[in-house]
């Protein structure tokens, strides 16, 4: 093949390239498909007749009415579901997925649906709850002092206890990146398995974010849980949850924005989450 023969074929590359890229910007969206891991309560769910229900389930259902689009909503694998949405599995991700800039490396995030932070639970019985900070405060991990000083107490209260965290997600960042060399870190696949091992005594304290804990404390069997040790935003607890997309979808995310924003503005939000997680999640810009 020639010279010319050659950059004419580049050029039909690089053409097709630049087409499917503004396809993919431009699409005009009448569909979403929702990926949701559908057992992180009260986040999201599966009852018992296979429907998922939860905070972002109501939520998602919200946005998809403002936005005048159809979405379908499903259960789906927490650890893939990066690479299965950039894979085109599906559109967006709806799971409490914190916006850390290790993921803004990977996909595109909507702006922030609901503010995180970063605090433990233990059991009433247990004399750690006096060691660690105050519950009703929140330090920034983004700024050093104060919740350097917080972090080294709830450091010294853990020393040589042990910690249940969740498997995968920011709660296993959050602990190696903060506790590290401080407690005994036992790792779930479910937020299930480690509530109910806290309740059983065999873990002294949980590392999760405030609302879900509030949450799981109010249960029926786990009258026995209380929140404590402060509770810590900003480092890599993130920005707050957010819609994970595509990075080439701008579009979609410019829909989200729209609506979460007025879902914001309208109070929608604190209507949905006050109720499940005896807080307003809302964030605050």
């Amino acid at each position: 093949m020639n010279k010319s023969a050659i950059l004419a074929v580049l050029a039909a590359f690089t053409a097709g390239g630049i087409a499917g890229a503004a396809q993919a910007e431009d699409k005009d969206w009448k569909e979403i498909h929702i990926a949701t891991e559908g057992g992180f309560v009260p986040w999201n769910y599966t009852k018992a007749d296979g429907t998922l229900a939860g905070f972002e389930i109501d939520l998602a259902k919200d946005l998809c009415d403002r936005m005048k689009v159809k979405c379908t909503i499903t259960a789906e694998a927490f650890d893939g579901m990066i690479p299965a949405l950039n894979a085109g599995k599906f559109d967006a991700i709806m799971d409490d997925l914190a916006i850390t800039p290790k993921r803004e490396e990977a996909i595109l995030f909507s702006t922030p649906y609901a503010s995180l932070c970063y605090t433990f639970a233990t059991t009433k019985d247990n004399d750690l709850a006096k060691a660690l900070p105050a519950d009703d405060k929140i330090y920034s991990l983004n700024t050093p002092g104060e919740a350097d000083k917080a972090m080294d107490a709830v450091k010294a209260a853990l020393k040589d206890k042990t910690l249940g965290t969740l498997a995968a997600g920011t709660s296993v960042s959050f602990t190696e990146a903060y506790l590290k060399g401080s407690a005994l870190v036992r790792q779930y696949k479910t937020p299930q398995a480690r509530d109910l091992d806290l309740v059983a005594g065999r873990v002294d304290a949980i590392v999760g974010s405030k609302d879900s804990l509030l949450a799981t404390s109010k249960k029926p069997g786990n009258e026995n849980m209380q929140i404590a040790g402060g509770c810590f935003a900003g480092g890599v607890v993130g920005k707050g949850a957010g819609v994970g997309l595509r990075k080439t979808d701008t579009k979609l995310k410019e829909m989200f924005d729209k609506a979460i924003a007025a879902a914001k503005a309208d109070g929608t939000i604190q209507k949905l989450s006050t109720p499940v997680f005896g807080l307003d999640v809302t964030p605050r810009d």
